[in-house]
């Protein structure tokens, strides 16, 4: 799309605030009080669209009140089974202002035969493959999209690797905004398709992510449009921390030992222990916070060489190349707070390689009948090397999250066999 046609006339709107009223009647259905900087501190309004802090260009956060939540555990039972069902807690004003493709809780199955042939007793797979576009994506995109909706955002663009932007197309499709998406050349092509058929302006970038970052940024300056890539708008991360509300409920309001989190920009290992800070914070749950593990390849693996040198931030990562295309990010914006999440829960970081990754995808699928995505997979990768480093023990509860359906990169599992004669006979396998 040429720059020129993102430029705002002097007939644009901009964003438009809500009234005290309207603010007011938050309480009923959300308990969203501000926004606040997630480096330098600073508080700003949540009644207008806001991107990065003015002050640092660091992102920032939504804050609640949560001495207004009457909400109790028990509460939950009669609502619907969606992720909106903790809409006290998310930043939406209204059951008006909800754009939804029917954001079902996501399935906590337990694997015991993955577990025995890694060697752990207790071990979960969190399978957000079911969401609506095939993968977690879909979590932030609801909440993120509703929010630029309620706020009087027309049109939005953002980099991304795929699914994100699949996710993030079909939820302005259905609100009736406008989407511009930046994927790189190699994008898996089901997300690419995604995009299209949700009407979304496809531009693909000859370059990694932050290539494509970059020229979002560029061409969105001074326009009508909003630049919505990961951390540069405060409410992605709300949809994705609903992964540790339903984590929490599926337990019974109880914390795992660990959680494993395959790990790009890091939204939503953020955002799962932001909503479990939360629930601390109402008394919902109690006792330490997860230990977190960020799973990383070893092609693009920022997070863990930061961690392993104690260090803040992360260094760009140079020439990111991985199977796992969805934590293939060179340089995370939020590089601080995963660095703080891991620190902050004794967690840690793992690289592991695609070729393990790549064999766990169907070992997976013979063991428990997931079909995961190479992320999902690292995950299981990790665990296993954690466990032989004596990181983890038999004994830990373990949670793993599968991001996203294995459908969305078919490739990733050759389907080498052989063909037979329509007169032949089939032989039965042993």
């Amino acid at each position: 799309m040429p720059t020129a046609s993102l430029r705002r006339d002097a007939s644009a709107q901009t964003p438009r605030p809500h009234c005290a009223a309207r603010c007011q009647d938050r309480s009923v259905f959300s308990a969203l009080s501000h926004l606040e900087c997630a480096r330098c501190g600073q508080t700003y309004d949540a009644v207008t669209w806001q991107g990065l802090c003015p002050a640092c260009r660091s992102p920032l956060l939504a804050r609640y009140d949560l001495a207004r939540v009457t909400l109790r555990p028990a509460d939950l039972a009669g609502r619907p089974p969606t992720m909106w069902r903790y809409h006290e807690l998310l930043p939406v004003t209204g059951p008006g202002q909800v754009v939804s493709l029917g954001e079902a809780m996501t399935p906590l199955l337990g694997v015991p035969r993955l577990a025995a042939s890694l060697g752990l007793e207790r071990l979960w797979i969190k399978d957000e493959g079911a969401l609506p576009t095939g993968s977690f994506k879909a979590r932030g995109a609801a909440v993120g999209v509703s929010r630029a909706a309620e706020l009087g955002v027309g049109a939005m663009a953002m980099p991304t690797n795929g699914n994100a932007g699949a996710a993030w197309a079909a939820y302005a499709a259905r609100a009736g905004l406008r989407m511009l998406v930046a994927m790189p050349l190699d994008a898996p092509t089901i997300t690419r398709a995604e995009v299209i058929a949700a009407g979304g302006h496809l531009v693909l970038v000859d370059g990694l992510i932050s290539d494509a970052g970059r020229l979002v940024g560029a061409a969105v300056a001074a326009t009508e449009w909003y630049d919505v890539g990961t951390l540069k708008e405060p409410y992605r991360i709300e949809g994705k921390k609903t992964m540790g509300f339903e984590l929490a409920e599926q337990l019974g309001w109880r914390m795992p030992d660990v959680v494993v989190y395959p790990t790009g920009g890091g939204v939503g290992l953020i955002g799962i222990v932001k909503a479990l800070r939360e629930l601390l914070e109402l008394g919902w749950v109690d006792g330490p916070l997860p230990r977190m593990v960020a799973v990383q390849a070893r092609g693009c693996a920022p997070v863990v060489r930061a961690f392993e040198a104690g260090a803040k931030s992360c260094e760009p990562w140079v020439d990111a190349r991985t199977a796992a295309y969805g934590i293939t990010v060179p340089a995370p914006l939020g590089d601080f707070l995963i660095l703080d999440a891991l620190y902050a829960t004794g967690g840690t970081a793992v690289a592991v390689d695609d070729a393990d990754l790549l064999a766990d995808i169907p070992l997976v699928g013979r063991l428990e009948g997931l079909f995961v995505c190479p992320e999902g997979a690292a995950c299981v990768s990790a665990t296993r090397a954690l466990l032989a480093s004596g990181w983890l023990a038999p004994t830990d509860e373990v949670v793993l999250l599968n991001t996203g359906t294995g459908l969305i990169y078919p490739d990733a599992v050759p389907a080498d066999v052989s063909t037979v004669a329509a007169d032949g006979a089939l032989t039965l396998p042993g």
